[in-house]
């Protein structure tokens, strides 16, 4: 399963996304994602079992709590909890799913192309989230350059 730029595309359209596995502390990969979505006027909403509230927002449990239909759903989590978290969105027919690359595990295509569902995953959220700044544009220019961008 190729990822592919459209797929990309439509994953930043909704403007809204929800994030599994934001994390209290900043210097998290987590964190630092929500934070710098946030920044760039994006709509985010925090998933973690284990907090209530971030920065006055609060901070769901699970997806299913969720009240609103989810558009885009980024997965970063322990890979040992992947498969489950990918298996809930797609029982809720998310859309738009983005497995974060350390996220990923090895019957993750498995489990969305039998579901016939198409996900982003082994992709660097931070190369492709608009504006692309910094060493991830320098990251996303070297790997344009090799032919491995999505098409």
């Amino acid at each position: 399963m190729k990822v592919t730029k459209d797929q990309i595309n439509r994953f930043f359209s909704s403007g809204v996304i929800t994030i599994v596995g934001v994390s209290r502390n900043e210097k998290k990969f987590g964190r630092m994602v929500f934070n710098n979505l946030k920044k760039n006027g994006y709509q985010v909403i925090p998933v973690n079992p284990n907090i209530d509230e971030i920065d006055g927002q609060t901070c769901y449990k699970n997806i299913k709590q969720i009240p609103e239909k989810i558009e885009s759903l980024l997965i970063i989590s322990q890979k040992s909890k992947t498969n489950e978290l990918l298996r809930e969105a797609l029982e809720l027919e998310i859309e738009n799913i983005w497995v974060q690359k350390e996220s990923c595990t090895k019957e993750l295509v498995q489990i969305a192309e039998e579901a016939g569902q198409q996900i982003i995953h082994n992709e660097c959220i931070f190369m492709y989230a608009p504006p692309v700044k910094g060493i991830h544009k320098f990251h996303r220019s070297i790997v344009g350059l090799f032919g491995q961008l999505p098409k």
